[in-house]
């Protein structure tokens, strides 16, 4: 008999991978839907589809019965937005995700988000789990709402309610990816890229694939319990890779001039005025931090879950990041 797993955000990129992963391992997979029937594709693979939301306590608790795992990977993401509707959908879904867990009397892994540290992630030395999170702006809707809702899910391991881990991916790419392509994407495709300080910047970027063997090994490691682990480092990827990725992943050439620092925060600059008189503010709210992923090395270790968790991530960026963008060329662009 197999063991069972939830799935909360299935039909995103994270929660995608892993099912495929669970699925390659030989668990049976329940997925949380609006509806009953889910993406075509995996319910091919065998994943069945059990209908909730994160705001239906009950229908959570239903979907979690006779599950050995839970991992939560829905959230409500992005930028801009109030305060009630990410609080309401992270912590509040959060909160029905754990009873629901707790009832099943199975495993939580929660997918947390390196966004807990916000900019306090840049720090003379590598910023690990032991760094304390900081007080983020209220404007930081989201970074505040995942905070909140990983700290929830750790105090209910202590409290002894449910075994629980959280891990904490930073910017992700892969097939089906709706955030880094559909952000980078746009300014690719216009054929010229600046390399700001020689491209050499290693980003803080990792596969989905490599995110959800992490989960994975969080949830099947039972020394993991009540712990948060950084899965920042699997494979690097500077500024120079990404442009090589995009180029063949968009199938066109990009002129990348090497462009001096402070030249490239003046560009970024006018960038985000020019995105938002075009209408593109959803782009516009994300060049700072974007300009500080292009030009501040990853600022993270992810040396416990290597020596913890046993995370070897397999998937090599050299081929996986082209293929994150022509997927996105295929099916998302706008």
């Amino acid at each position: 008999m197999s063991l069972r797993a939830l799935v909360t955000g299935a039909t995103g990129m994270l929660g995608s991978y892993i099912c495929t992963h669970l699925l390659d391992r030989g668990w049976s997979v329940t997925a949380l839907g609006r509806s009953a029937r889910g993406p075509a594709w995996l319910e091919a693979l065998g994943v069945t589809w059990a209908v909730g939301s994160l705001e239906d306590a009950a229908s959570l608790e239903r979907a979690a019965r006779g599950c050995e795992v839970v991992f939560h990977a829905a959230a409500v993401i992005g930028s801009g937005g109030d305060w009630r509707s990410f609080h309401r959908g992270n912590v509040g879904g959060t909160a029905n995700v754990v009873r629901a867990a707790e009832l099943a009397r199975a495993r939580l892994v929660h997918i947390s988000s390196t966004a807990v540290y916000g900019r306090a992630r840049y720090r003379d030395e590598p910023t690990h789990e032991c760094v304390p999170l900081p007080d983020l702006p209220a404007h930081d809707v989201y970074g505040r709402s995942k905070q909140e809702a990983e700290a929830l899910v750790l105090r209910a391991h202590t409290a002894g309610r449910v075994w629980a881990a959280a891990v904490r991916p930073p910017v992700m790419y892969g097939l089906r990816d709706r955030q880094f392509a559909p952000r980078v994407g746009p300014v690719l495709s216009r054929g010229i890229f600046p390399r700001i300080g020689g491209g050499t910047t290693t980003l803080a970027l990792v596969h989905a694939g490599s995110v959800a063997e992490g989960a994975f090994l969080a949830a099947t490691t039972d020394a993991a319990g009540g712990g948060a682990f950084l899965l920042t480092n699997d494979h690097p990827v500077t500024v120079t890779g990404l442009i090589d990725a995009a180029e063949r992943g968009l199938g066109r050439r990009i002129w990348a001039p090497d462009v001096p620092t402070q030249l490239g925060r003046a560009g970024f600059g006018v960038l985000k005025g020019v995105l938002q008189g075009v209408g593109r503010g959803d782009l516009a709210r994300h060049a700072r931090g974007t300009l500080e992923m292009l030009t501040r090395d990853n600022p993270f270790t992810s040396v416990r879950a290597r020596s913890e968790l046993g995370w070897a991530p397999s998937v090599n960026p050299v081929d996986a990041l082209a293929e994150s963008f022509a997927w996105w060329r295929a099916h998302g662009q706008g």
